[in-house]
């Protein structure tokens, strides 16, 4: 492995500032551990550091106006801060289809469907009273998966993608459910 957990989390710290952001990067560290759990478990630490660095970039490029570039700034990022490896960069940038990387191995189907799904997740948990994901339920995901105007933003057939691997879309949810439980009070839910 060309990078510990501990030196990922000081470049995300370096490069990410904004809270809702490092959330959402811990949230997608959580769910690619669990998916890894049962794809790769010798590869769990790797893939939950490509899920904690998936969107390193979001604070230092035009993403929004310029989709194909998020992704590659934080291969680009990475270089300068001497991580040079392949299969990590590759990861990163399969995660934006829009920056010309498709997912081809199960660790990039893994982040592409954790991102939006740990986002979805926390839109779930929010609905509720107490905004907690220890309330939310997977029958609750599913109905909401399905309202197509609920988190719209929130790709729907990103996250299927977790069926190009061995996992099931409701596995990913189980998951979700699981490991963002797990760091409930990290992600304030």
């Amino acid at each position: 492995m060309s990078i510990s957990r501990e030196q990922a989390h000081d470049i995300l710290m370096k490069y990410m500032k904004g809270e809702a952001y490092i959330q959402h990067s811990y949230a997608v560290e959580a769910i690619m551990k669990g998916i890894a759990k049962r794809l790769a478990p010798e590869e769990e630490e790797f893939w939950g550091i490509v899920g904690l660095l998936h969107d390193l970039d979001e604070e230092h490029c035009d993403w929004k106006n310029h989709p194909e570039v998020h992704g590659p700034t934080s291969v680009e990022i990475l270089k300068k801060e001497g991580v040079d490896d392949k299969v990590l960069h590759d990861a990163i940038c399969a995660h934006n289809p829009k920056c010309g990387v498709k997912a081809k191995t199960n660790l990039q189907y893994a982040v592409l469907a954790a991102d939006p799904m740990s986002g979805f997740v926390k839109a779930v948990a929010q609905i509720y009273p107490d905004k907690k994901i220890a309330s939310v339920k997977h029958k609750s995901v599913m109905k909401r998966f399905n309202e197509m105007r609920f988190a719209a933003g929130a790709n729907r057939d990103y996250m299927e993608s977790i069926e190009f691997t061995k996992l099931s879309l409701d596995d990913l949810i189980d998951i979700a459910l699981e490991e963002m439980g797990k760091i409930s009070d990290i992600l304030g839910l």
